[in-house]
């Protein structure tokens, strides 16, 4: 790559970031700039010890947008399929680039994937990146920031209660480790997930005083 090149680069990265900082300033604190934050520097790691051919700069891009258009924050008007393509199109992003990484933001999905996990192999197979990405967002998810992002969420967006929200960890959270694309993905979930059970072993010794 030519200075010429990665100053062109940078300066679509540092766009791009504003932008997610700004779109993001709303959003409560279990998916705000922070959890971008964690994500990239996941994927970042990831990346960098998987063996492969991968595009960095695309890793990059998707991993800062991906939580951009999600439909539990969605803006009216705004349109899912297409506001990471636009985005990047209007900072100057070339149009394939632009395609790409909403593709790869499209399909981290959780919910997507369990509807539809052929659809997701099948990407991957086009878009190496997204395994990265999708492991990155996913390890967010569990370990001890993914139980403080439980709650976050639970308080912030539901009436629900905190006995109902230990349910997602047997819906969802503990399934992760299963689900991760990259081996040093499972590496992460596996540390990660042993901190979440070791947490729900606390929790029902704690809550059998109520029994």
């Amino acid at each position: 790559m030519t200075s010429t090149e990665e100053f062109v680069e940078g300066n679509l990265v540092a766009s791009v970031t504003e932008y997610v900082k700004s779109y993001m300033a709303n959003y409560d604190g279990s998916h705000d700039f922070h959890h971008i934050e964690r994500v990239v520097g996941l994927a970042k790691y990831i990346h960098a010890h998987l063996p492969g051919e991968r595009d960095q700069q695309v890793v990059v891009l998707s991993a800062l947008l991906h939580d951009v258009g999600d439909k539990k924050y969605l803006k009216p008007g705004e349109d899912a399929s297409t506001l990471v393509y636009e985005l990047l199109v209007s900072l100057g992003a070339a149009e394939q680039l632009a395609k790409t990484v909403q593709t790869i933001c499209l399909g981290v999905s959780y919910s997507g994937e369990i509807k539809d996990p052929t659809r997701v192999q099948d990407l991957i197979k086009s878009h190496p990146e997204l395994a990265v990405v999708q492991d990155a967002d996913r390890l967010d998810a569990i370990g001890s920031i993914g139980i403080g992002r439980v709650f976050t969420f639970t308080g912030a967006r539901t009436t629900r209660s905190m006995a109902d929200s230990i349910e997602h960890f047997h819906d969802k959270l503990l399934k992760l480790e299963g689900m991760m694309k990259t081996d040093i993905g499972r590496e992460l979930a596996r540390v990660k997930t042993e901190r979440m059970q070791e947490f729900l072993k606390w929790w029902d010794e704690e809550a059998a005083f109520c029994s």
